[in-house]
């Protein structure tokens, strides 16, 4: 077979590999900034122009060796408000999208639309009422009002629910309705139905509505700062950012260092619901 020219393989292939060069050194190329930020002992962004020009463990050092900022934690509230909230989350959307798509009742329809629309509109905008909200359920329930990490919770779920519950409808629509009634000639209710069959069936959506919710919470910044008032509640989204609030003192490298820690966690909860994922896509590809 004649090999061929430079030119026919540039336009046949070759385009595809360097637009996907181009696009990985675009997407890395931050990332390879902040690593070099976090390692630069000077605390500053623009400290060199070369990157890795210094590297030490000097911002990790500060990092942890704070006492008025407890980087420790604020990561491990992070964890804990993340993790309840997914959790939560995922099941009670999931709960809301089985009503809606299996059940028929007055007021479904309106139901829904209305879950479509209140997301058109971010809590963003409701944080002056939130403040309020929980300045007053406060003073009846402290475990919920400000600076409460329960009712900064009960926040996160209240925002959440609406368009997680209308992807999970989408999804659940997919799963044929002749399952359930076969399920209810054996006897099976719908609880039964749902936590034995449904939910086995829809993992793909309940892992991605978790690792979005989880990535969302984690980064979180303006309700967290409002909520939470006391450094010892603060996520790391809060916390972090006091590093650099100030212009005179602020600290990049420290800031860079806690950033790189922070997107630890979800790297590791991308990397464990990557195969149930994978697993829910391609568990009906295989006839048999």
């Amino acid at each position: 077979m004649r090999t061929k020219s430079f030119g026919a393989w540039l336009r046949d292939k070759g385009w595809r590999h360097a637009v996907g060069v181009v696009t990985s050194v675009f997407a890395v190329f931050p990332l390879l900034y902040v690593l070099s930020a976090a390692l630069n002992p000077s605390g500053t962004l623009a400290g060199s122009g070369m990157l890795f020009h210094d590297v030490s463990l000097d911002n990790y050092t500060k990092l942890f060796g704070n006492d008025q900022r407890p980087f420790g934690r604020w990561f491990v509230n992070t964890l804990v408000i993340g993790v309840v909230t997914s959790a939560a989350t995922v099941f009670l959307g999931a709960m809301a999208a089985y009503a809606f798509s299996r059940m028929r009742f007055a007021g479904r329809r309106v139901g829904l639309l209305s879950l479509l629309l209140l997301q058109m509109f971010p809590q963003l905008l409701a944080v002056v009422a939130i403040f309020l909200l929980l300045d007053g359920i406060g003073e009846v329930i402290p475990v919920l009002g400000l600076g409460s990490q329960l009712g900064l919770i009960m926040v996160y779920l209240g925002g959440a629910l609406g368009v997680n519950t209308y992807l999970m409808y989408g999804f659940f629509n997919t799963v044929p309705v002749s399952l359930d009634e076969a399920a209810k000639i054996d006897g099976a209710s719908h609880a039964q139905i749902f936590f034995g069959i449904i939910l086995r069936l829809v993992t793909p959506i309940l892992a991605v509505i978790g690792l979005l919710s989880f990535i969302g919470i984690s980064s979180e910044f303006v309700i967290a700062s409002v909520v939470l008032t006391d450094p010892n509640t603060q996520t790391l989204a809060v916390g972090l950012f006091s590093f650099v609030a100030n212009q005179r003192t602020e600290d990049w490298g420290v800031f860079a260092a806690g950033a790189v820690l922070a997107a630890l966690p979800v790297m590791a909860l991308f990397l464990f619901l990557q195969r149930y994922i994978v697993n829910g896509l391609v568990a009906g590809s295989v006839k048999g």
